[in-house]
This record gives C-alpha cells, sequence and structure tokens, in this order.
C-alpha cells in the first residue's frame, strides 16, 4: 500500500518562499504522474500543479503560473514544489497524489483522477 508524507509547510509573510516535500513509499513512484493539490478552509479541493510521470510535462492554475514550480525526484521517490512570491490568498491545506493511472502522457488537475493521498501540509501567508 503506497503511503504519501508531505512536508515544508509552515508560515511565512507574503513574498515569501517555500519548498514542500512529498515522499512516497509502496509504489513504483516514476510509473505515476504526480500532483499538488490544496484546499483553503470553506473551499474545494483544487489542483495546484502535476507533472507527468516520465517528468516531460508540467500543468498549473493560472493563479500560481511564474511563481510555483513542480519537480520530481525519481530515484529518491521525491516530488516538490517550490512556492515564491507567495501570496495570502495561498493560505491552504497542500496535499500530494498519485494518478491512478500509470504512464498517463499529459498530467491532469482533476482531484477525480488522484488516489494515494498525503496527510496534507499546512502553508499560511501573512499579509
Amino acid at each position: 500500500q503506497s503511503q504519501a508524507v508531505e512536508s515544508g509547510g509552515g508560515l511565512v509573510e507574503a513574498g515569501g518562499s517555500l519548498r514542500l516535500s512529498c515522499s512516497y513509499s509502496g509504489l513504483t513512484f516514476d510509473d505515476y504522474s504526480m500532483g499538488w493539490f490544496r484546499q483553503a478552509p470553506g473551499q474545494q479541493r483544487e489542483g495546484v500543479s502535476c507533472i507527468s510521470w516520465n517528468d516531460n510535462s508540467t500543468a498549473y492554475i493560472d493563479s500560481v503560473k511564474g511563481r510555483f514550480t513542480i519537480s520530481r525526484d525519481n530515484p529518491k521517490n521525491t516530488l516538490y514544489l517550490q512556492m515564491t512570491n507567495l501570496k495570502p490568498e495561498d493560505t491552504a491545506m497542500y496535499y500530494c497524489a498519485t494518478d491512478g493511472s500509470p504512464w498517463r502522457v499529459d498530467c491532469t488537475l482533476r482531484p477525480s483522477d488522484y488516489i494515494a493521498w498525503g496527510q496534507g501540509t499546512r502553508v499560511t501567508v501573512r499579509s
């Protein structure tokens, strides 16, 4: 059974940076696209960014383009999200997850396509 553990969240001032990490065990990590999602209080979970299994494609929601960068280290079974120029509206619980289908050509930002969710790491951006 796969397990994901997120880390790297915290409290930062607006304009600051954080790097989230997600370590996986129990699956063939490099067969699957991976995604970062977030959920603010009272709101639905939304896809933030994803990266394909072979690192050939990435996707971002419009609000984070140019500020966030997703990457993966397959030998380390680890997914990253570098977040810069953080804004108060980025405040949320951030989750990583695994695409339910291996070797998908392009990753998706649909939460329903993902399984094996982590417990989340909280990001709070103070204005």
